[in-house]
């Protein structure tokens, strides 16, 4: 029998190093019923905050949350086209859930 959809290997745990206190960011103006929120995981947060904000080389991000450097460039192009849209479509950005663990 062939492996059906969701029937992979297990997501790995990524290492995350950073504590949120704002999970939720919407246009200004706008009621929260009026647009569509986008969801961010944690760990795409993580990614983009290593490479994009801390200036991190790729090679060492990943090794920073535990995963291949593919995997980290996977999460970093997720993150960048949510957050593209998010802002060029006037939809809410949410944070919340992933397969991640604080370090």
């Amino acid at each position: 029998m062939g492996r059906g959809r969701g029937r992979g290997r297990p997501r790995r745990v990524r290492q995350v190093g950073i504590d949120l206190d704002v999970t939720y960011f919407k246009p200004v103006g706008a009621g929260m019923a009026d647009v569509e929120a986008i969801v961010l995981t944690v760990e795409e947060v993580e990614a983009l905050r290593l490479a994009d904000l801390e200036g991190l080389e790729q090679e060492e991000a990943a090794k920073m949350m535990g995963v291949s450097r593919k995997t980290l460039w996977r999460e970093l192009e997720s993150a960048r086209k949510k957050v593209a849209g998010a802002l060029v479509n006037g939809n809410a950005i949410k944070i919340e859930g992933g397969t991640y663990e604080k370090d």
